[in-house]
């Protein structure tokens, strides 16, 4: 996974899983472009990438804006010369049920996820194109885009839209030889600590340094650092041939999410009347209908009552 002569665009790695991300690839030999809201935040994570004997520069501004896409690639470019990968990781959480959700919880979340993966990967694109070397798209998606999450409308709704959109640039990047792929992590981070059903194993894990097997291994959640590794894939030119999917990581699990299907189909005639609906309906597709949120072990249930 040399990644040596590479430059990435990660945004939101100041901290957590972007930081991660960032680490990563610098230690493959990647020169990074560290994004973060705060200025303090982004210099300490390029003084750490530079500790380690990276090579990184950083970007201050809030991810959502055709102005901050464009200083990311411009970032990249006047310090490094190229570009040659865009993470986009940056993302919020307003996090209310559908009665409670303002106008403001959703407009933020989608802003900053949803649009602001569009206009930095357009940028990327047209910075990759006219390079004419082809390029990694690489757009941090999650199970809740995949499954929907009770309280996120907004960020459901904004993390399906990227899968969506990573299935198309994968089609129309295909000639000019540029990936894209989303990658759904499940890792302890500021987000996570907040969701309860986790909370006993956090607060364990903060008490002795380790998750437990049925977190790692059946619910799929570790640390950033065990995401960081599918990063460094994706961006090599080992994953030349891969593009299109959504792949999820966390703790000791790498999935992969399989494209919505037809689970179940009937015919008739002349269509269907709600009449012929309401009597086909119990025969082929009431026992086909899909769960819907995350479906956790016993032992993680038990825990967090």
């Amino acid at each position: 996974m040399d990644l040596n002569g590479k430059v990435a665009v990660v945004t939101g790695s100041g901290q957590g899983l972007g930081l991660a991300y960032a680490r990563e690839l610098a230690r493959r030999g990647a020169a990074v472009v560290v994004n973060d809201v705060s200025e303090e935040t982004a210099q300490a994570a390029v003084a750490a990438i530079t500790a380690d004997g990276g090579r990184a520069v950083a970007v201050v501004a809030p991810v959502g804006s055709t102005e901050t896409a464009q200083a990311l690639v411009a970032g990249a470019v006047d310090t490094f010369g190229r570009l040659d990968v865009m993470v986009t990781n940056a993302g919020i959480l307003r996090d209310k049920v559908l009665w409670k959700m303002t106008d403001e919880d959703f407009d933020a979340v989608i802003n900053v996820h949803l649009k602001g993966t569009f206009t930095c990967v357009r940028e990327a694109v047209l910075r990759l194109r006219e390079q004419g070397d082809g390029g990694r798209i690489i757009c941090i998606g999650s199970p809740a885009g995949q499954r929907g999450n009770f309280g996120q409308t907004n960020y459901s709704a904004a993390k399906a839209g990227i899968v969506g959109m990573v299935r198309t640039w994968a089609m129309e990047l295909k000639k000019a030889g540029i990936t894209a792929n989303a990658v759904c992590p499940v890792a302890v981070t500021a987000m996570t600590a907040t969701i309860p059903i986790f909370k006993p194993f956090i607060d364990e894990a903060e008490r002795t340094g380790s998750l437990p097997d049925v977190i790692r291994r059946e619910v799929g959640m570790g640390t950033p650092e065990d995401v960081a590794g599918l990063i460094a894939f994706l961006a090599s030119d080992a994953a030349a041939d891969i593009t299109g999917q959504a792949i999820s990581i966390g703790g000791d699990r790498l999935a992969l999410w399989t494209h919505p299907e037809l689970s179940e189909t009937a015919y008739h005639d002349g269509g269907f009347s709600a009449e012929d609906i309401a009597t086909v309906w119990p025969g082929a597709f009431a026992n086909q209908l899909e769960t819907v949120g995350e479906e956790f072990p016993d032992e993680v249930l038990a825990a967090a009552k």
